[in-house]
């Protein structure tokens, strides 16, 4: 058993690839595909950020169409077949090559395992199924129970109070600094998987460790 008995995972870009959808359809978007994928991204996360402060939810599925459609607007419009192609190809993102190997560890280590994401149910379970790794989670767990996006404190509660644990007794992995600090705040052990060499920010709310990938989660002694 590891120092902590449960270990959450962030979804989109940390287990899953975001910019894998845009990836597979380079072709028929042009030379402006790796600008449409940033800014789809972008958008998407500004999406949750303001309508959870508006008291205005919309879910996640939803919310990724719209940042589509500013991005693609963005960069000169793409046709209505690419446009459902990359939708489709949203719910089943690559995973990352890491992801199977380290969550079996994890399992094999005899710790609990979960996804804690702004992801719809039905876009997590599309997710895990794909990348063959849904037998290797204990449990998938979406903000659209609460209907507010990540940081709100209460996401990461969801955690705790599935597994009846303590937040000190959580470790927490995301690609995503802010996300990371908002877990931090709560009390969790956050892990910055970052896996694009990004600078560090939020220095008041500082991840117990940074990794590039999920490789080095678990010490070789586990």
């Amino acid at each position: 058993m590891t120092a902590h008995p449960v270990y959450a995972f962030d979804a989109y870009g940390t287990l899953f690839d975001v910019h894998a959808a845009v990836g597979r359809h380079r072709a028929e978007i042009g030379p402006q595909a790796d600008r449409l994928s940033e800014i789809w991204r972008a958008k998407q996360l500004e999406y949750t950020w303001v309508r959870t402060h508006m008291g205005a939810y919309r879910d996640f599925r939803a919310l990724t169409a719209e940042a589509l459609d500013f991005a693609a607007a963005r960069c000169g419009g793409i046709t209505p077949p690419a446009r459902s192609a990359l939708l489709d190809a949203y719910e089943r993102l690559d995973a990352y090559a890491d992801v199977k190997p380290a969550l079996a560890a994890l399992k094999t280590a005899g710790v609990k395992t979960a996804i804690l994401s702004n992801g719809t149910p039905a876009m997590l379970e599309s997710a895990m199924e794909a990348a063959g790794i849904a037998g290797l989670i204990d449990a998938c767990l979406s903000v659209d129970a609460l209907r507010a996006f990540k940081a709100v404190p209460a996401v990461y509660e969801l955690v705790t109070r599935r597994f009846g644990c303590l937040p000190g007794e959580v470790s927490f992995q995301s690609s995503n600094r802010w996300d990371i600090a908002g877990a931090v705040k709560f009390g969790f052990d956050g892990v910055w998987i970052n896996r694009t060499g990004q600078p560090d920010e939020y220095a008041d709310l500082a991840p117990s460790r940074v990794l590039p990938g999920l490789a080095g989660l678990l010490p070789a002694s586990v």
